[in-house]
């Protein structure tokens, strides 16, 4: 159904670090040549920028790699504007995000390059509405996942459950990818070493903490050295 080649980001949790690792991976696919585009199938919570505009920290990221401009072109057909849970963002607006709606914004847009990142929201089964879930759109679109791990307490069990969620949908796994958080876990190696014995996936490598100097703002987008940055610490899987 769809030609394009690229990855679907997921994450073991929101908040762990995809809309980077993202990013970033645009950043590596463009350095190949390639004509990249971004897609995420929905998100929750905007900001104001300096020209009065709404926009979305985590699509305005994806701009930045992309090298669009603020707020062009559309990638993602649902933006709601609290940041909560989507599927009740929308039920409390009298909105119901339909799956069927995210494949159609997602087929227009990746007929036009040459490969796709995806980045998920939030953990890969949250809920598009009552029967359909983000894990049905990777079902749907059968890009490679690759895996961001956000490194705190808890991440062996979230790594490992979404891992058992991919292989139960027969989904082909790239990689996984480490990223450290702004606080940096107890054990953080000795985490990373258990997780790389119990993954049956490539891995792809460890993202250190951001310099303050190019540490991400709130509510907005990272700066493109931050993305540059996590870039130089991750391995592109092929394609």
């Amino acid at each position: 159904m769809y030609k394009n080649t690229g990855f679907f980001i997921a994450g073991t949790d929101t908040e762990v670090g995809k809309t980077l690792v993202s990013g970033a991976l645009i950043l590596k696919l463009r350095e190949q040549g390639k004509k990249v585009l971004g897609f995420k199938p929905v998100v929750a919570g905007t900001y104001q920028s300096d020209e009065g505009q709404l926009l979305n920290e985590d699509l305005e990221t994806l701009r930045l790699a992309l090298g669009l401009t603020a707020g062009q072109p559309s990638l993602c057909p649902y933006v709601l504007d609290m940041p909560a849970a989507p599927h009740l963002v929308a039920e409390s607006k009298g909105i119901r995000l339909e799956l069927n709606t995210v494949i159609q914004a997602y087929s227009e847009i990746q007929q036009q390059g040459d490969c796709i990142v995806v980045e998920g929201a939030g953990g890969f089964l949250t809920p598009l509405n009552n029967q359909e879930n983000l894990g049905d759109f990777a079902n749907q679109i059968q890009l490679p996942i690759i895996l961001v791990v956000g490194m705190k307490l808890g991440c062996i069990n979230h790594a490992l459950l979404s891992m058992e969620a991919f292989k139960t949908r027969n989904l082909k796994v790239a990689g996984w990818i480490a990223n450290t958080l702004s606080s940096e876990m107890q054990l953080l190696a000795e985490n990373i070493e258990t997780l790389r014995s119990k993954i049956d996936a490539p891995f792809l490598g460890s993202i250190p903490q951001l310099p303050p100097a190019i540490k991400k703002p709130d509510n907005r987008p990272y700066c493109i050295e931050a993305l540059a940055f996590a870039a130089q610490h991750i391995r592109l899987p092929s394609l």
